[in-house]
């Protein structure tokens, strides 16, 4: 059968948008990776916001917008853990992230440990909040929760920090069971999609434009 973990948030979405294209891109990995001008700008926003934190580096000018909110978070109470990568197995354990059996990954930009609440938020630079997916942060939120046994209640935000806006939610320890019932489901569907070696190929809007499947029926180029 196709391996389709370790798994992630954004391996599950390339999924849901089609599983042609997540075919090619994850199993054949036939589409190349592409450092766009957006990709490179997050990533150096993420290492300043990380060198802001951990070792009290000054913000330069171009992300000055950024710099109260970036503050404020560092002004809070408890351990501040940037860029941490955390790995689970099968059973839902916590692992190493490189683990020969690690199942699920995912990287929190900021965890904020204090006592048992836990702070984690993911920096975004697009210029809008509107379809902001809130999936991320149920998923760090488990993988926390698997990996700090001491927390019972996890404060999750996305911070779209060109736009100054958050969207938060919080998520008890007893919300787990049903957070993993929506996730595991997401997952089987993947997961059968691969028994079964069915990818269908699922129209959206980008598909006459931007999908790089050229051999699929719905691309422009046909």
């Amino acid at each position: 059968m196709t391996k389709v973990w370790p798994w992630s948030f954004s391996k599950i979405k390339d999924f849901e948008q089609c599983p042609k294209q997540y075919y090619h891109k994850h199993i054949l990995k036939e589409i190349p990776f592409v450092q766009t001008e957006a990709i490179l700008y997050g990533n150096e926003f993420h290492k300043m916001a990380e060198d802001f934190i951990d070792k009290d580096v000054p913000i330069p000018g171009k992300f000055s917008y950024a710099e109260k909110a970036l503050t404020s978070l560092k002004e809070r109470n408890g351990q501040k853990l940037c860029e941490i990568k955390m790995g689970l197995t099968e059973n839902l354990e916590a692992c190493d992230f490189y683990a020969s059996d690690v199942w699920f990954r995912g990287i929190a930009d900021l965890v904020i440990l204090d006592d048992e609440v836990a702070t984690v938020v993911d920096y975004k630079t697009g210029k809008s909040s509107k379809y902001a997916d809130k999936g991320q942060l149920e998923l760090m939120a488990l993988a926390l929760m698997a990996r700090y046994p001491q927390i019972k209640k996890v404060r999750a935000a996305l911070l779209f920090v060109v736009c100054n806006d958050l969207v938060k939610d919080t998520y008890m320890e007893y919300d787990k069971a049903k957070l993993w019932m929506k996730w595991l489901d997401k997952y089987g569907r993947m997961e059968t999609a691969a028994k079964e070696d069915m990818w269908n190929a699922k129209p959206n809007g980008l598909c006459k434009r931007y999908c790089p499947i050229i051999e699929c029926i719905y691309n422009g180029a046909n």
